[in-house]
């Protein structure tokens, strides 16, 4: 099983970074790697992606926003 079929954790959604890569996103999303680009490329993608260079990005907080991830205060150090 390729890890495009295994999706995420919820504690590996929980520790990415502010911005992620696009196929990291995907994972997260479900989504294979050509679906993933060609609908970043084409303005569809499910959330916000951000262009850096030739890179997609996609933020955390659109991430965890779509998927209805809440963050627990007392694990984000009671901000």
């Amino acid at each position: 099983m390729s890890t495009e079929d295994q999706g995420m954790t919820h504690d590996e959604l929980m520790t990415l970074p502010v911005a992620v890569p696009l196929e990291t996103a995907n994972r997260a999303l479900h989504l294979g790697r050509t679906t993933g680009y060609h609908l970043a490329r084409t303005g569809r993608y499910p959330v916000r992606v951000l262009r850096h260079g030739r890179a997609y990005k996609v933020s955390r907080y659109d991430l965890h926003r779509h998927l209805g991830v809440t963050v627990d205060a007392s694990a984000d150090g009671g901000a």
